[in-house]
């Protein structure tokens, strides 16, 4: 039986030798059983999930293997690793399980980027915990604690040492840039993000890890953590959308195909295909919501939360009495063709 992923790539560690974060340019997803054969022949792997210190010089047999099982991407970075100074891994999961290890978490978010696994295509429970605040800075990722000596030394070679961010998860283009995206201000994009091809992110466009899209849609407001939004949908600017870190709790909350949340508008449980909601109104899932016929009459009241992955609905605010309505959507939303062919 195959593996679940495995992965070659750099590490960081800081002054106590523990690893901070990974590299992986090429992660294999359901590894064929003779190439785990073939590394675990080169490598001190046995069996289960385990990341592997990696020697320079074992990189050209790796190579050979990786080339021999058809991964020509792989086999050509571990055979460039050959002349590294850094330290190199193979991360290999026998079983997608909780992630034990800081390479384990980072093989795994890039395998969502990568688009080989969609969000909740892969357990990342506990991640949150297992990854530790970095200062992200122009000369590649540093401990905190190691920060201020490395700040001191950058000033008395007269450097600057910029810190971009400081936070648990790096932007998602320092490691890897899907085919057929634009992204206006890439630090607006986690690594662990979902971009199906076609995707624009505009400038105040967010997508957290474990989120993402499927194909061609315009992101000018904010995807959460958690949540995939359909192709060809449109998050307007401002717009967002509750995720399962900031209180949608376990309700995986989606967005269908070809769906609109107007500007600042925003939403907290799974909209259908065809579905538009107004600028300006958050609908949740405990929102009242008065459903009108085709002829504009109330003909009940119920919770948002009933109409979740229901087609074809258009949620407004009654400009004279503030209630939220929903009646058929008579249109659904078209995507620019020339502002989604990113290539």
């Amino acid at each position: 039986m195959a593996s679940f992923a495995l992965a070659l790539g750099t590490a960081t560690q800081n002054q106590d030798g523990k690893i901070i974060e990974a590299y992986f340019p090429a992660p294999l997803l359901n590894p064929s059983d003779d190439l785990v054969s073939a590394l675990s022949a080169l490598t001190d792997y046995s069996a289960g999930n385990q990341v592997l210190a990696i020697a320079p010089e074992t990189c050209a047999a790796i190579s050979e293997a990786f080339a021999a099982a058809g991964a020509q991407e792989a086999a050509n970075f571990a055979s460039k690793a050959q002349q590294t100074t850094q330290p190199l891994v193979l991360v290999i999961l026998e079983n997608d399980s909780k992630p034990a290890s800081v390479a384990e978490g980072f093989l795994k978010l890039q395998l969502i980027s990568h688009r080989l696994v969609k969000p909740h295509g892969v357990v990342l429970e506990g991640l949150f915990g297992l990854l530790h605040n970095i200062a992200w800075t122009n000369q590649g990722p540093i401990d905190l604690p190691e920060l201020p000596e490395r700040q001191m030394e950058a000033r008395l070679k007269g450097e600057t040492l910029t810190v971009e961010c400081v936070d648990k998860f790096p932007k998602m283009t320092d490691y890897v840039v899907p085919a057929g995206v634009r992204i206006a201000d890439t630090a607006r994009v986690r690594l662990g993000a979902h971009v199906g091809e076609g995707t624009t992110v505009m400038h105040e466009g967010f997508i957290n890890f474990n989120a993402g899209t499927e194909g061609k849609s315009m992101i000018e407001g904010r995807i959460s953590a958690g949540v995939m939004v359909g192709q060809g949908s449109d998050i307007g600017g401002g717009a967002s959308i509750m995720g399962t870190l900031s209180g949608g709790g376990q309700i995986v909350v989606s967005i269908g195909e070809n769906s609109l949340l107007g500007a600042n508008a925003g939403l907290g449980f799974p909209l259908g295909d065809r579905c538009t909601i107004e600028s300006g109104l958050y609908v949740t899932a405990g929102t009242k919501v008065t459903m009108l016929d085709a002829d504009g009459n109330a003909v009940e009241s119920i919770k948002a939360r009933d109409l979740a992955g229901k087609a074809d609905l258009l949620f407004r605010r009654n400009s004279k009495t503030g209630a939220v309505e929903c009646l058929t959507n008579k249109s659904a939303v078209e995507l620019n063709h020339d502002l989604h062919a990113n290539n």
